[in-house]
């Protein structure tokens, strides 16, 4: 099939999931068919160690890419992208939690004129409220707070994207969480929708309290360089600065004590803090002038751009 006939490329990364595979692939084949639109649907084995990739040639009409070993799901869902051919890209869990039955849902929102669509499992861990589900909505709030746009469920694989997001995504890390915060942060139009959800039948959910506090340090590193990434010194220099004011506070305060209750340099810890400070503002001046150095030199040897086109035309005088 080429590439221009394909609309839409379903990319299912799976590890260790060969109890599920058949019952997905039959589940989803039939609802793709119901869509009269061409399709694609590529596996990405994530160094599976049981018979999942035994199982996965057993299929037919499918796309299967093997990684040597367990990269994560972000390097998984990466590689599948890149190996698509739809102009719709559909990603979702190869666990049967996300129900194949919800793409046609997601992808008339994408009709509407959205560019991404996501899945929202409204009634995830009813009966886990304070071990999963509260976690996991405080850190959704701060992802939404820090990204303008409200998400209640970033963690939800099942999305529809149209692929040319993706042309200006670097994937690393685990930033597969952040897609729906990066997204939007190049103009992206995003929705989210309810969807139903299923306990995994088979296996164990890798999901915990770490796994929440993963995301909310991804999702500080993702505020950080968003904001600072193109102005690095505003940052370095304003801890600098701030240090420069303790160090300046603290040899006032140690001059105001000698000078009006006679106390000694030696018997107070603030000679210490003063220069302490002042030697941490310093190089926190400096670390910020060196990485708006590297920042600028690298802009202009690659002339990357901090904005993102939609769409250009030409118009001719009547």
């Amino acid at each position: 099939m080429e590439k221009s006939n394909i609309m839409l490329s379903i990319i299912i990364p799976v590890y260790n999931e060969f109890k599920s595979l058949k019952e997905l692939h039959g589940r989803l084949t039939k609802t793709l068919s119901s869509l009269n639109k061409t399709y694609e649907i590529i596996f990405v084995d994530d160094g599976s160690t049981d018979d999942t990739f035994k199982t996965l040639k057993e299929l037919s009409d499918i796309k299967i890419i093997k990684l040597k070993r367990n990269f994560g799901q972000t390097i998984a869902l990466a590689t599948g992208i890149k190996k698509a051919q739809g102009d719709i890209i559909i990603t979702m869990d190869g666990d049967l939690e996300n129900e194949p039955e919800d793409i046609p849902l997601l992808l008339s929102k994408i009709e509407e004129g959205y560019d991404v669509v996501s899945g929202w499992r409204k009634n995830r861990w009813e009966n886990s409220k304070i071990t999963r589900k509260i976690p996991s909505a405080m850190a959704n709030r701060l992802l939404s707070r820090v990204s303008g746009v409200k998400i209640n469920d970033a963690g939800c694989t099942l999305k529809v994207y149209k692929k040319e997001l993706f042309d200006n995504l670097s994937f690393s890390g685990d930033m597969h969480r952040l897609f729906l915060a990066y997204m939007a942060k190049q103009g992206a139009k995003i929705a989210e929708i309810p969807i139903n959800y299923t306990p995994r039948k088979h296996g164990k959910s890798n999901y915990g309290i770490s796994r929440t506090l993963d995301v909310i340090v991804d999702v500080i590193a993702f505020y950080f360089f968003e904001k600072f990434h193109n102005k690095p010194f505003r940052f370095f220099g304003a801890i600098g600065m701030f240090s420069f004011l303790a160090s300046f506070l603290s040899f006032a305060l140690m001059i105001i004590l000698r000078l009006a209750y006679k106390i000694t340099f030696i018997e107070t810890p603030l000679p210490t803090l003063a220069v302490t400070f002042g030697i941490v503002g310093f190089q926190l001046v400096l670390m910020g002038l060196i990485a708006e150095l590297i920042h600028r030199t690298n802009k202009e040897n690659h002339q990357n751009s901090d904005y993102y086109i939609k769409k250009e035309e030409t118009t001719c005088a009547e």
